[in-house]
């Protein structure tokens, strides 16, 4: 049994398609790059408009959701994640294209058992651990502080 996987294993090394790692990572760095240029000039348009600060950082993370929403509800945002890979990734655009794609994927199922049910299969392990970890680090340096 172990031959064939031997065997196998070497076929699929010898026929695979040869990942070009440092031109994935570079075109990674400069759209997620370019994510964050966005982020920093919507912040900086909305200081202009005299906007609180605390007000504008919460408008710049709406704002950049919407736009990954609408981006992904029109299909283009899949096709910049096919060139950015992981630069896709930044956290509010990662989360709200979690988010509307699988909504997306299941609207003929109806609003309850499509919309509702699916729109959050990617996202939820992702807000149930991280709010997990959350609370999880709250309590420990609740406790360190106790003894400090």
């Amino acid at each position: 049994m172990s031959v064939n996987k031997e065997k196998y294993g070497k076929y699929v090394e010898k026929t695979a398609k040869k990942s070009p790692i440092l031109k994935n990572c570079v075109k990674a760095f400069l759209i997620g790059g370019l994510i964050c240029v966005i982020g920093q000039a919507l912040m900086q348009l909305y200081l202009y408009l005299d906007i609180s600060k605390e007000t504008s950082k919460a408008l710049v993370s709406v704002t950049l959701i919407f736009i990954t929403a609408l981006l992904t509800g029109l299909g283009i945002f899949d096709d910049i994640a096919k060139h950015a890979g992981a630069g896709t990734l930044v956290p509010i655009t990662g989360f709200a294209n979690s988010v509307v794609s699988p909504a997306l994927d299941n609207k003929s199922e109806g609003f309850v058992m499509g919309l509702g049910a699916k729109i959050f299969i990617i996202a939820g392990p992702v807000i149930l651990y991280g709010t997990a970890a959350s609370v999880l680090y709250g309590v420990i340096y609740y406790i360190c502080k106790l003894f400090m």
